[in-house]
């Protein structure tokens, strides 16, 4: 059976579509220079924590912020999460702060916290409520768990999307003490 010249066109052309929408979703936005908020100040906010007291992130100006986007639904945020804390605690004395923000609800964050407590501070920003904070620190796509680390001079040192082991999350912050 012979082919029509023009169906292959059509294949060629629907393939070519689908390769440059992937190209798309796969690719960081912004003419190549991706995601990276790296070299950025850090945006000012107010989030409450689980009980609804506002927080400034100006409060911990001067300390080095690993700023962990996380949610009580999501499976891999809940597992870096032990080592978030045991790394709050290694390095509190080098003046490194780790700050949970979850992307979740107050009363589900609060309902994870009781069961699951950690020594670091957590706020909340609720997608409902708040709106999307982890966006305006370079997590267009809202993966989770999503890090920044933010320098003592309030700028973005680095991203990580995804979630870290204890091992690389410490060696991830190492390079900046």
């Amino acid at each position: 059976m012979r082919r029509s010249p023009g169906w292959i066109v059509v294949l060629a052309l629907l393939g070519a579509t689908a390769g440059m929408l992937a190209g798309r979703w796969f690719k960081p936005s912004g003419g190549g220079e991706g995601y990276s908020q790296v070299g950025a100040p850090r945006a000012a906010f107010v989030r409450p924590d689980p009980e609804g007291k506002p927080h400034d992130i100006a409060a911990w100006d001067g300390k080095l912020i690993v700023l962990n986007f996380w949610a009580s639904w999501c499976a891999p945020c809940r597992a870096e999460m032990p080592a978030l804390d045991r790394i709050a605690q290694r390095h509190a004395g080098h003046g490194v702060s780790v700050i949970g923000v979850a992307v979740d609800e107050a009363a589900a964050t609060r309902d994870f916290l009781r069961e699951h407590p950690v020594g670091y501070p957590i706020l909340v920003d609720d997608p409902q409520t708040s709106g999307e904070l982890s966006t305006s620190y370079g997590n267009e796509r809202k993966v989770l768990p999503y890090t920044v680390l933010i320098g003592r001079d309030g700028r973005i040192l680095a991203q990580h999307f995804g979630s870290f082991d204890e091992t690389a999350l410490d060696n991830w912050l190492r390079l900046h003490l």
